[in-house]
């Protein structure tokens, strides 16, 4: 139980483990830049990482993010000293970023890393600011004026270099205006127009000239040109009737030689699929025969094989059921005449081993009533008494259902009495003798007890059966 506990425990830790340390797996977003810092590389005191990740181990280092999004600065520069000592108004909008070059990220970690998007904006509105005045002092208001690629070239050069150095780059410039409180650019401005507008009036004239004259020279020119096209056109039409004509005549032969190939090309051809018909019909026919005579030749032997072999089939089917039969009926009659002498066996063998049980357990206690008695004719006497009431009942069950008419009564009459009335007292002596019953039922009394009953002169008696008691 205890080490089931510790186990998961210990499961528990390393999951937990595992977890703090895929945790500490950073992926740098492509919008942003990560900065790891504290123990790093020796001699760096960040290490800048754009577009990739990197592992940060936890205690000893730690990292931020810092924002690649544009940050837009507006610079409402006003009177800045020219080089013609003229003061002028430049407001303009700059478009700045931070760096994604190593040794520039590398600066803007040192120094923008923590600062709000607002506290970058101000350091950066201030660098702009001074460097803008820099420029225009280093050039005319003609130049500020006229030439503007040579001013934003100037501003790039100069305000992007002290931007590096806190980590930014410069993204983009737009200059919104270009005035000055003494009007020196107005009159500048005025003096182009009218300068321009001279110039386009002289132009003007100039082309208005050149357009009359060339006008003439052009409607000359036309005419002649007229003429020239007109002769050309009537010498080509005249060109074109031969050539069509021509053309038609020549037309008309092809047309009729092309007519006379065509008809006996049709005839040959007619001829040639007259003849590829009656071949390929006739082909047909004899395919057709003998086809019709392979499937007819085929039906009749395949007929006669399926046949011979249905016949040698239903014939090995019915010689296998009888071997089957016979085989399980001389089986089965087998085995039921070895089941009935093993019955028969049986029984004969448990009767004789009852036989022999009964005979064995008479002869012990024939044996022991001899012992008891002492004399084997006593024994026997004692066995015939014991088996008296049964021979009696046989004697009575067998002449229980005949109807008697009469009964005739046996007496010895003692001293010229009867002794029907004593009836039950003198049983031995009033029934017949009991050696005569024996007899009937196969067994003999004791010689002892035979010569003790006399052989008696009977009387006998007839009695209705209405006058019987």
């Amino acid at each position: 139980m205890y080490w089931l506990v510790a186990l998961s425990v210990g499961v528990i830790i390393l999951l937990i483990l595992f977890i703090s340390v895929l945790s500490r797996y950073k992926k740098c977003p492509s919008d942003k830049v990560l900065v790891v810092f504290g123990k790093v590389k020796k001699g760096t005191t960040a290490k800048c990482i754009h577009g990739g990740a990197a592992f940060v181990w936890p205690v000893i280092q730690d990292f931020k993010f810092l924002d690649l999004s544009p940050i837009q600065i507006e610079v409402p520069l006003e009177n800045a000293l020219s080089k013609q000592n003229i003061r002028v108004n430049v407001p303009s909008n700059f478009t700045v970023g931070i760096s994604t070059k190593p040794e520039i990220m590398n600066a803007a970690a040192e120094r923008l890393l923590g600062l709000t998007q607002k506290q970058i904006l101000d350091v950066a509105r201030e660098i702009i600011f001074g460097q803008l005045r820099l420029v225009i002092a280093m050039m005319d208001i003609e130049e500020i004026n006229t030439d503007r690629d040579k001013f934003l070239d100037n501003i790039y050069k100069n305000v992007e270099v002290e931007l590096e150095k806190i980590g930014l780059r410069l993204i983009n410039v737009n200059i919104t205006d270009i005035n000055d409180e003494s009007g020196y650019i107005a009159s500048l401005g005025k003096k182009a127009a009218a300068e321009a507008l001279n110039k386009a009036k002289k132009d003007v004239a100039e082309r208005d000239r050149d357009g009359s004259v060339g006008q003439a020279v052009a409607q000359q020119d036309q005419r002649i040109r007229v003429a020239d096209a007109n002769a050309s056109a009537v010498e080509g039409e005249n060109l074109a009737q031969v050539k069509v004509a021509n053309s038609t005549a020549e037309m008309r032969q092809r047309k009729a030689e092309a007519e006379k190939l065509a008809i006996a090309s049709e005839k040959v051809q007619a001829a040639k699929a007259l003849e590829e018909s009656y071949n390929a019909e006739q082909k047909a026919e004899s395919a057709r025969a003998a086809k019709e005579m392979a499937t007819q030749n085929a039906n009749d032997v395949v007929k006669a094989q399926i046949a011979k072999q249905m016949i040698e089939i239903a014939a090995d089917a019915q010689a296998e059921k009888m071997r089957k039969e016979a085989s399980g009926q001389a089986d089965a009659t087998f085995i039921k005449m070895e089941a009935e002498a093993r019955g028969t066996f049986v029984k004969m063998e448990a009767e004789a081993r009852g036989m022999n049980e009964i005979l064995t357990k008479q002869a012990d206690g024939f044996k022991k009533l001899v012992e008891a008695a002492g004399d084997s004719n006593k024994a026997a006497t004692l066995l015939i008494v014991d088996k008296l009431p049964e021979i009696i009942g046989k004697q009575v069950e067998a002449i229980k259902n005949i109807k008697i008419d009469k009964i005739t009564v046996w007496d010895n009459g003692t001293d010229g009495k009867s002794s029907t009335g004593n009836f039950l007292s003198s049983l031995i002596t009033s029934l017949p003798p009991l050696q005569n019953i024996l007899n009937m039922t196969g067994m003999q009394l004791p010689d002892m007890l035979a010569k003790q009953i006399p052989a008696p002169a009977p009387v006998v008696e007839t009695v209705e059966p209405s006058k019987t008691k």
